[in-house]
């Protein structure tokens, strides 16, 4: 019982760093970059020459080995473990006979269809992922542009860690379009500081003064009464003009009478 319990404790200590790490190594080693072929009418690639079940969809490298799915972004690594509810809509879809290293439970499934996921991983997966094997194959996407530029990387001269970041960014500017992939690879959304708000000035409003506002003991003062305007006085006509003017002509000031017209 004793040495059960060290075993036991043993084979924990060593699963718990391995599940902690982001990447892991897996049983495949790709030294040059592979020659890749599109599937036909799929967005995808596959790897004709290895031996393994080795695809490009997307923008990204996706191993199938060991019954677990892993991704990355250059062609030999490093591999990231992708549970079965995260792998791609397309990768799942990928028919059997382009797998050049198929599992053993793989025999007797069409070759023209894809793997028979549903019964491998159980029925919640299926319920979770229901649909996933029913598509239009007439509105498929077209396939993402080849990371050709890593050609210039093998054996040696393969980069590793901030140093495939930086030449990724240089030279494939491509962005994934499936809503899974997008989640990992667009970065959370920029928000904006909040901009200061300017203080308004003061609204100066008009008073009106009221019966409570006026001082106590001043009596309101009337309001003034309206000037009338007086009518212009027109200049006398008839009779009564000539005479002034008759009055005029003897003072001196006016016309002579004998002038008239």
């Amino acid at each position: 019982m004793r040495h059960a319990l060290i075993v036991l404790w043993a084979l924990c200590c060593a699963v718990v760093p391995a599940t902690a790490q982001v990447s892991v190594s897996i049983g495949i080693n790709v030294p040059l970059y592979p020659q890749l072929v599109r599937v036909p009418d799929y967005p995808v690639y596959y790897a004709p020459q290895l031996q393994s079940n080795y695809f490009f969809y997307d923008g990204m490298y996706w191993v199938y080995e060991g019954d677990n799915w892993y991704s990355s972004s250059w062609y030999n690594g490093p591999w990231n473990s992708i549970g079965p509810e995260g792998v791609p809509l397309y990768v799942l879809r990928i028919p059997v006979r382009y797998y050049r290293s198929p599992p053993v439970y793989f025999r007797g499934w069409r070759a023209d269809a894809p793997p028979r996921w549903g019964e491998h991983w159980g029925r919640d997966w299926e319920q979770h992922r229901s649909g996933w094997d029913r598509w239009n194959r007439r509105a498929a996407p077209a396939p993402a542009p080849l990371p050709s530029y890593q050609r210039k990387y093998p054996g040696e001269r393969y980069p590793g860690g901030d140093r495939q970041h930086e030449i990724q960014d240089r030279n494939y500017r491509y962005q994934p379009r499936d809503p899974v992939l997008r989640q990992h690879a667009e970065p959370p959304a920029h928000q904006d500081a909040p901009q200061p708000q300017r203080e308004r000035p003061p609204v100066l409003h008009e008073k009106h003064t009221t019966e409570q506002d006026r001082p106590v003991g001043r009596p309101t003062p009337p309001p003034a009464a309206p000037q009338e305007r007086r009518p212009q006085q027109e200049p006398k006509r008839g009779p009564d003009r000539d005479k002034e003017n008759d009055r005029e002509h003897d003072n001196g000031r006016g016309p002579d009478r004998n002038n008239r017209p």
